[in-house]
């Protein structure tokens, strides 16, 4: 497995999603989400699951915090949902129909569920497991250590561990009702600390 393998879908709704992503987001967050898109990639390879939407997926995992930015934060919505918004805006403009304008809004709702059955919803598990990955250090044994490393300094986790912290608990704070207030309650400033992606050499 090596990352020169896996490759960027050639769509104007990846390549808008990317631009949109590396103009909002902080390097950490930007680096995040590309990291998810490939952690979600090779998942899908260990697992075995085919007949995956590969542009729904990277655009999903490119913009899936999205609205965890000021200017996409809204003042009711959980920040998932927020971010599934700004995607289905970005596709309908790059020409998406509707159903596949509401699967890009849940797989991104999706991502912070504690578990997406693939049966269900196979870019949403995806996105899962990778994010919880990249966040929480969950199963990083199941893809090659020489593959983790390998990602990790293409994209480097800079300063995520604070950055995610602050904005999600800032989120949890002003919307308790939503996820944000679950993820911080289950520790996430923690997990990201002993996170083992923060320790690859």
């Amino acid at each position: 497995m090596r990352l020169a393998d896996i490759t960027v879908p050639d769509s104007a709704a990846s390549r808008a999603a990317l631009e949109l992503a590396s103009e909002y987001h902080t390097p950490s967050l930007l680096n995040h989400v590309l990291r998810s898109w490939v952690w979600a990639e090779a998942f899908a390879t260990v697992e075995g699951l085919h007949g995956i939407d590969r542009e729904l997926l990277y655009v999903s995992a490119v913009l899936h915090d999205i609205g965890i930015v000021p200017a996409f934060d809204n003042h009711t919505l959980a920040y998932e949902d927020a971010g599934g918004h700004v995607a289905r805006a970005l596709t309908a403009g790059a020409g998406w129909g509707p159903e596949r304008r509401t699967r890009v809004h849940e797989v991104i709702v999706r991502h912070n569920w504690p578990d997406v059955d693939p049966a269900l919803d196979p870019e949403g598990h995806l996105l899962e497991v990778a994010t919880a990955l990249d966040i929480s250090g969950v199963r990083p044994d199941v893809l090659p250590r020489e593959f983790l490393r390998e990602v990790v300094a293409v994209h480097p986790r800079l300063d995520l561990a604070a950055e995610f912290t602050a904005c999600v608990t800032d989120q949890a704070a002003r919307k308790p009702t939503t996820a944000a207030h679950r993820i911080v309650e289950r520790g996430v400033a923690e997990k990201l600390r002993r996170n083992p992606l923060e320790s690859l050499g």
